[in-house]
């Protein structure tokens, strides 16, 4: 099969791989499509090396057709057998930038009948993240005040769903009043633009109207960190996912001890096979009948073919995605 390798320069190259072994416990998959995750421009420059064992090319999520299916293989959600033809999405800890991926059946999801491949495969990794980190880690309950940062991101856009679904209040911080219109649509009830507005003073505002901020989910940390965390309702939990704005911050510990505050470090690719099937077990639960029902949606920015799967790279790498970006392998 072809997989879409980099060399040590980040050049990218659909070459010739060994195909996938897959497991007695494990799921073939052919892949028709394959998202678009920073994980994968960290990886592609040598800053973020796949897990022991996992594919050596790019791509922790894909969806397809089922394959072929180990004599072991356990059940997916919902504890249907996953059987050879069937649509899935998965969730993988590397490899999806390939012809076929061998998959934990654990971690596969169906795909639900309205949507392309293309959008099912941008669903597993940022709604587990969104899952992992405001359900599991933060215990968001109905009636919180969540702040999303980078809301028209891959993972905010479902994060501010994930959230609204589960009857949050929604502060969110994008660029640019583009993307301010799309979260909003997504039904962000407060956006702050980072070009042009003050995420404190926001923060101070809920506070004020009685609904201080109870959960953070931050990729960009840095030196705003501190002052921000400050802000938060006693006992907020600050979850902690990435550090584009830098990765050294001061802490007002005091602030932390008095108030009860949590910073949550927190990474999805990481972490046990058995937690991630927790997961994937809890977004099927939650979001599945959600996109079924239509009041939560893919959002895809763009989608190429795997051939442009640099020019993919260069939208994130350029921030003017709303949403994922998704590569295509195969047609629907």
């Amino acid at each position: 099969m072809h997989a879409m390798l980099a060399d040590d320069a980040g050049n990218l190259s659909w070459s010739a791989v060994p195909d996938p072994q897959p497991r007695r416990d494990e799921v073939l998959v052919t892949v028709h499509a394959a998202a678009v995750n920073r994980a994968d421009l960290l990886q592609r420059v040598g800053k973020y090396p796949p897990p022991p064992g996992a594919p050596a090319w790019m791509g922790l999520e894909a969806a397809g057709i089922v394959a072929g299916v180990g004599p072991d293989a356990a059940p997916g959600p919902g504890g249907r057998p996953w059987q050879v033809g069937d649509r899935v999405c998965a969730l993988l800890p590397g490899g999806g930038y390939a012809e076929a991926v061998a998959a934990r059946p654990e971690l596969l999801l169906p795909v639900p009948a309205a949507l392309s491949m293309a959008e099912a495969a941008s669903l597993p990794e940022v709604f587990a993240t969104a899952y992992l980190d405001l359900v599991l880690e933060a215990g968001l309950q109905a009636g919180d005040t969540v702040l999303i940062q980078a809301g028209a991101s891959g993972v905010g856009v479902a994060a501010i769903q994930l959230a609204k679904l589960l009857g949050a209040h929604v502060l969110t911080t994008v660029s640019g009043p583009a993307k301010a219109a799309a979260v909003r649509r997504l039904g962000a009830d407060e956006v702050v633009d980072r070009r042009s507005g003050d995420l404190g003073a926001a923060m101070d505002a809920c506070a004020a109207a009685g609904r201080p901020v109870a959960i953070a989910l931050d990729c960009v940390g840095g030196t705003d960190l501190g002052p921000h965390l400050a802000r938060m309702a006693d006992g907020g939990r600050w979850v902690l996912i990435a550090t584009l704005g830098g990765e050294t911050a001061e802490i007002p510990l005091r602030v932390v001890l008095k108030r009860g505050l949590r910073l949550i470090g927190s990474t999805l690719r990481s972490r046990p096979l058995a937690m991630k099937a927790c997961v994937i077990a809890g977004v099927h639960q939650t979001v599945w009948p959600a996109l079924a029902a239509g009041t939560v949606r893919p959002v895809v920015h763009a989608v190429l073919p795997m051939a442009e799967a640099a020019a993919a790279h260069a939208i994130l790498e350029r921030g003017e995605n709303i949403g994922k970006v998704a590569l295509t392998v195969l047609p629907d």
